[in-house]
C-alpha cells in the first residue's frame, strides 16, 4: 500500500485479493475459469491499489495488445490525411484501442525501420495511410498482421483499401450544375499526375456528354494553389467571355477562381456559378460568396479503414477496393 501508482505489481493485487498471481492474471484479463466472485474480488483489489496492467505484457499473454500501427509517408505536407487520421483515431478510441504513429517521410528504410519497430511493440493491426488516394504498392508481404490502406489503393488487388471516390463526388458537383440549368460548363484542375484530378475530369465529362452538353474547352489542369484559379479563370474568361459554370478541383483554385470572377466584374453565382472540392472550410466559408464544395468525407474513411480492419482482426477475410462516398454541400457560390 505504501508503493508509489506506477510502482503497483501484480503481486501486490495478488496479495490484496487473497489469491494467487495467476488467478489474478487471469481474472484481469476475464479468462473464463475464473470465479465471478473471485475476479470482482481482483478487480477491487486493482482498484483500490490503482493498478495500471502492463499492457505489452498483457499483450503477450492474451495474444493482443489492443494497439494499431499508423503508418503514413508525408504527413506534415498531406493536408488530406489529416482528417482521415482523426477518423481512424476517433474510431479506434471509441473501442478502447490505442495507435502508434509513425510518418516514413518517404524514405524506404526508414518505412522498414518503422515497420519493424510497430511488430516488435506486438501491434494488433496496421493501418497504411496514404497522402493523394493513388495507386501505391503493397507492404503487406513484409506484414504478418492485418493490414488497410486508407486514402491509397494497394497495387495488390488481394489487399484491402478504402479510397476516397473522387469520381462520384465529381458526378455529384456536375449533376447540380446541370440541374441548375448552366450550359457552358468549364473545368479548371490540378496537377494531372495525381489520379484524383484526372478522375475527377472525367466524371464531368461523362455528366456532361449524358446531359448532351459539351465540356467548354478542355479541362485546364495547373498547380493545387489560389493563383492557379486567379491565371486560369482569366484565360478561360478571355477564351469563353460566356462561361456560366466553373467547376474546381478544390477549394483553393475555386478561391482563385472567384477573386478572377470579381475583377471581372461577373458576379457569382448570377453569370457564373461555382463549385470547388474538398470542402476546406477555411476557403469555402470564407470564400465570397460562400462556396459550394463536395466534402469528400474523409473523417468517415478513416473511420471505415477502422471497422474493415477489426473485420480482418475477427477473421473475416477480405479483399479489393472500398470507395468512401462523398457529399455535395450546397452554399451561396451556386444557390442565391
Amino acid at each position: 500500500m505504501a508503493r508509489k501508482h506506477g510502482q503497483v505489481t501484480l503481486t501486490d493485487v495478488a496479495k490484496l485479493a487473497g489469491v494467487s498471481i495467476a488467478t489474478a492474471s487471469k481474472a484481469l484479463n476475464s479468462r473464463d475459469e475464473v470465479a465471478p466472485a473471485t475476479r470482482l474480488r481482483v478487480q477491487q483489489a486493482a482498484e483500490e491499489l490503482s493498478f495500471q496492467p502492463n499492457i505489452l505484457a498483457r499483450g503477450l499473454i492474451s495474444g493482443h495488445t489492443r494497439t494499431v500501427g499508423l503508418l503514413t509517408d508525408e504527413l506534415s505536407a498531406a493536408r488530406c490525411a489529416i482528417p482521415v487520421l482523426l477518423g481512424a483515431e476517433n474510431a479506434l478510441g471509441n473501442e478502447q484501442m490505442s495507435v502508434l504513429l509513425c510518418d516514413a517521410r518517404g524514405d524506404a528504410i526508414r518505412r522498414r525501420h518503422y515497420i519493424r519497430t510497430l511488430l516488435a511493440r506486438q501491434v494488433d493491426g496496421f493501418i497504411i495511410l496514404g497522402d493523394a488516394n493513388d495507386v501505391r504498392p503493397s507492404l503487406t508481404r513484409d506484414i504478418p498482421v492485418p493490414v488497410v490502406y486508407a486514402y491509397c489503393e494497394s497495387d495488390d488487388p488481394a489487399d484491402l483499401s478504402v479510397i476516397a471516390d473522387d469520381a462520384g463526388g465529381a458526378r455529384l458537383a456536375a449533376e447540380h450544375l446541370v440541374g441548375l440549368g448552366r450550359r457552358r460548363i468549364a473545368h479548371i484542375t490540378g496537377n494531372p499526375g495525381y489520379r484524383a484530378a484526372r478522375d475527377r475530369a472525367a466524371a464531368l465529362r461523362e455528366v456532361l456528354d449524358t446531359a448532351g452538353l459539351p465540356l467548354l474547352g478542355e479541362a485546364m489542369f495547373g498547380e493545387w494553389s489560389q493563383r492557379w484559379g486567379r491565371h486560369a479563370t482569366a484565360r478561360l474568361l478571355a477564351a469563353h467571355p460566356d462561361v456560366d459554370a466553373i467547376f474546381c478541383g478544390n477549394d483553393q483554385i475555386a478561391g482563385g477562381a472567384a477573386e478572377a470572377l470579381r475583377e471581372s466584374g461577373r458576379a457569382v453565382p448570377g453569370d457564373v456559378a461555382l463549385v470547388g472540392y474538398d470542402n476546406w472550410e477555411v476557403f469555402a466559408t470564407e470564400c465570397r460568396p460562400p462556396l459550394t464544395t463536395v466534402d469528400p468525407n474523409l473523417e468517415q474513411l478513416g473511420a471505415t479503414a477502422v471497422q474493415h480492419l477489426f473485420a480482418l482482426l475477427g477473421g473475416n477475410a477480405d479483399s479489393g477496393v472500398i470507395r468512401q462516398p462523398g457529399r455535395l454541400v450546397v452554399r451561396e457560390s451556386t444557390v442565391p
